[in-house]
């Protein structure tokens, strides 16, 4: 294309951006599995390794960032030893089939507003670069089987999609939930049983080796490796896609105007249904499909719900979501779901907000802790404003203003009320801390909570 062209002009070209070859190819593998559903590829094995698609993936492994490794080797250590000489490295291992990798480092982090910890494995960088060059491969193929009501860990699908089914579903009058959650899901997984759901769409024997070695590799605690036969570990970075490939057993054989409308989320299932009785049988073939892959729920997160005004709400993602009337005089007569932040959610942001302003920070300036808090306030407002969550939103907030403040008086050793009247009173816009007034959206049953939603493969 031209522009510019003409007498005392400066001719100039408007070049086209290059194709993205790696995108290209995930498009032609999820239009070849869309087309036809009982094909299995049988040549991805030199896709893994080609560089291009292992410069994707060590550019979103460098994105993402993560701990090192059993080797400590971290991203900025690989990139110091040199990026295009470890590809070339993994490239050639990869073609030749030398490619085997090191045990997963495990720590245990904490779950949020609970005492029990969750384990962690961190596969190496080199490791974790393999296993996304792997997932960018294979991951279109299942994504053109994956269920429309299945969200965790999908591209282009978000906790706030499964979220808009519930609002659709109890518009249309379902009002009773079953929900309950799979009891250690990336642990109890068995290999064979997962290889077995893989091997459905791919047949390629080079790409199910390494599917086979990244199972296999086996984790490293308390200077011990261990080699569990089940689980996919959770840290991986294919571990998810694997997860899903396995529970879309699952909601391949759900009969959803049978037994309700089930919304899945990684391991957390709800099923919105028409009845009591319904939702009983929801959660009784929920616990027998998960019973034949092996698999069972979690007790203390099983029950049933009933949603109607005045009654109690349930927990979803983060969110309590329940029945309530409308205040105004237009919609006193409108009951509706509502969501809003859940007292763990709550606590948890309380708990952050707390460690950026504690007494062991006492050293940082306060600008670097209102930065840090504002992006903290951020992430999180910019997760829970899309729901009913105005007066939530502002109580977070107000809680970072009075934590600022008690930060600004110990850091001076002037008190509280001294940091109050530098935070709130001498400062116009009380230090930096970002506003979160007018930022919420209030979800619309049938209406999609983001403007322009996005578009498929």
């Amino acid at each position: 294309m031209r522009r510019g062209v003409g007498k005392g002009r400066v001719s100039a070209r408007v070049l086209d951006p290059p194709p993205d070859k790696v995108r290209e190819l995930q498009r032609a593998l999820y239009r070849s599995a869309k087309a036809d559903p009982r094909r299995r590829f049988h040549a991805l094995g030199d896709k893994v390794y080609r560089r291009d698609v292992l410069q994707r993936a060590w550019e979103q492994v460098r994105a993402n960032r993560g701990a090192p490794g059993v080797d400590e080797v971290t991203v900025a250590d690989v990139v110091q030893y040199g990026v295009d000489r470890l590809l070339g490295e993994l490239e050639l291992e990869l073609a030749e089939g030398r490619w085997r990798p090191q045990p997963a480092r495990r720590v245990w982090i904490p779950k949020p507003g609970s005492a029990e910890r969750r384990p962690l494995s961190v596969p190496t960088v080199r490791d974790r670069i393999v296993q996304t060059a792997v997932k960018i491969v294979i991951e279109p193929i299942f994504e053109a089987d994956m269920s429309p009501h299945s969200f965790g860990f999908r591209p282009k699908r978000t906790a706030h999609d499964a979220l808009q089914v519930l609002h659709d579903e109890t518009f249309k009058g379902k009002r009773w939930v079953a929900e309950t959650d799979i009891a250690s899901c990336f642990e109890a997984i068995g290999h064979e049983g997962l290889l077995e759901a893989v091997e459905e769409r791919i047949c390629d024997q080079s790409l199910l080796r390494l599917l086979r070695a990244m199972l296999r590799a086996g984790v490293m605690g308390h200077g011990a490796v261990a080699h569990p036969v089940t689980g996919t570990p959770q840290g991986g970075v294919i571990s998810p896609l694997l997860a899903n490939v396995y529970l879309h057993r699952l909601d391949r054989q759900w009969r959803t105007g049978r037994d309700g409308v089930l919304v899945r989320y990684a391991d957390d299932l709800v099923a919105v249904c028409n009845s009591q009785r319904q939702a009983e049988r929801a959660l009784r073939v929920l616990e027998q499909r998960l019973a034949e892959l092996g698999l069972q729920t979690k007790a203390a997160k099983t029950r049933i719900v009933h949603l109607e005004e005045g009654g109690e709400g349930i927990d979803f993602l983060g969110f309590h979501l329940r029945m309530v009337r409308g205040r105004s005089p237009r919609s006193r007569h409108v009951v509706f779901l509502a969501r809003w932040p859940s007292r763990k959610a709550m606590a948890h942001a309380r708990d952050r907000l707390r460690f950026l302003t504690a007494r062991a920070r006492l050293a940082a300036p306060h600008d670097q802790v209102v930065a840090e808090i504002n992006r903290f306030l951020r992430g999180w407002a910019g997760y829970f404003r899309y729901g009913n969550s105005a007066y939530h939103l502002d109580r977070i907030r107000s809680f970072a203003v009075g934590r600022l403040a008690r930060y600004v008086g110990y850091r001076h050793q002037a008190g509280v009320r001294y940091g109050w009247h530098r935070v709130v009173h001498a400062s116009p816009d009380c230090m930096g801390i970002i506003d979160l007034n007018g930022i919420v959206v209030a979800p619309r049953a049938n209406k999609p909570w983001r403007e322009k939603p996005n578009a498929t493969w």
